[in-house]
C-alpha cells in the first residue's frame, strides 16, 4: 500500500507535495531560463530593448509549458482507479423498472452499430438481449391464445 501522508488535492487533482515543490522548480528553472535566454540572444538581434523584452516574455511562456511537460514525464499521476462493478440485480430490477414505466424496450436489431459497440463495452448488451428474449418470450403465448380465440368466432361453414 502507498504512503498517502504527503498526498494532498489541488484542483480536483491528487499530488505528492515533494513532487509538486520539485515540479514548480523545474517549471520555473526552464521559464526564466528560457526568458532569459532570448533576452539575451534578442538583445543584440533587434533594435530596441523594449521590442525584445516582449519576444522574450512570448519565449518564457513557451518555457512555461516546456517545464510543464517536463515535470508531467518525471512525476506520474499519484491517483488510484478504482471502477465499481454495479451489482447485477439491481441491473436486472432497472431493465424491469423501465419495462414496466414504457412497456418495450425495443429490438436489438433495430439499435445503431454505435449503440451496440457502446452496450457491449459497459457490458449491458447480455443484460438487454436476455430482457428482449424474455419480452419476446411472453408475448408470444399472448400471441398464440389471440389466434385461437380468433380462429373460434371464425364461422366453420357447416350447419348448427
Amino acid at each position: 500500500m502507498r504512503d498517502t501522508g504527503n498526498l494532498y488535492e489541488v484542483w480536483g487533482d491528487t499530488v505528492d507535495a515533494r513532487h509538486l515543490v520539485l515540479a514548480i522548480l523545474v517549471s520555473s528553472v526552464v521559464s526564466l531560463g528560457t526568458y532569459a535566454l532570448a533576452l539575451w540572444i534578442l538583445a543584440g538581434i533587434l533594435d530596441t530593448t523594449q521590442m525584445a523584452r516582449a519576444y522574450a516574455m512570448l519565449f518564457g511562456i513557451l518555457g512555461c509549458l516546456g517545464g510543464g511537460t517536463i515535470s508531467a514525464i518525471l512525476f506520474k499521476p499519484k491517483r488510484d482507479v478504482i471502477e465499481h462493478v454495479a451489482d447485477p440485480a439491481f441491473r436486472e430490477q432497472v431493465v424491469n423498472d423501465l419495462l414496466k414505466e414504457y412497456g418495450s424496450l425495443g429490438r436489438l436489431e433495430e439499435t445503431s452499430p454505435e449503440v451496440l459497440a457502446e452496450l457491449h463495452d459497459l457490458g449491458l448488451y447480455e443484460l438487454f438481449r436476455d430482457a428482449q428474449l424474455r419480452e419476446e418470450a411472453t408475448r408470444e403465448p399472448a400471441a398464440d391464445v389471440g389466434l385461437d380465440a380468433h380462429a373460434s368466432l371464425q364461422p366453420s361453414g357447416g350447419r348448427s
